[in-house]
């Protein structure tokens, strides 16, 4: 029996426009695009992990009521969510090609801890960090 986490979730405040980030900007591919109705189902995938996809859901009716989606809405934009990370194998060398296509960041990289990382946000606020991987797989 095979068994694992598949789709993980950020909420967005546009659907189109955060396709358009992590497709366009950060190199990402749509694996799932559906709709019912307004509901649009609607994932992405790194080209370099198959396996996982990242949902990019609109907080709205139905899987929620109006008033509860604004309030995520705006903690979402304040950037006081989670962040996600995003492992690289050369993070400054990532950070120059993720600026060159538009990405803004809100940390430019920096070691420490043994590693070197950097910080971004989506176009809807969640917050990203760019972790080089420790050589020698530690």
């Amino acid at each position: 029996m095979s068994q694992g986490v598949e789709v993980v979730g950020v909420y967005v405040r546009d659907q189109e426009e955060a396709a358009q980030f992590y497709v366009g900007k950060l190199g990402f591919r749509v694996h799932t695009d559906v709709r019912n109705g307004d509901y649009r189902w609607l994932t992405v995938q790194h080209p370099e992990q198959p396996s996982f996809q990242l949902g990019l859901f609109r907080p709205s009716p139905p899987t929620m009521d109006e008033a509860t989606a604004q309030v995520v809405r705006e903690i979402v934009a304040k950037g006081a969510m989670p962040p996600l990370v995003l492992t690289v194998t050369d993070c400054r060398a990532e950070y120059d090609r993720l600026v060159a296509r538009g990405v803004e960041f809100t940390q430019e990289p920096i070691a420490r801890y043994g590693s070197v990382d950097a910080g971004f946000r989506d176009p809807s606020g969640n917050g990203w960090k760019m972790i080089e991987a420790r050589r020698g797989g530690a």
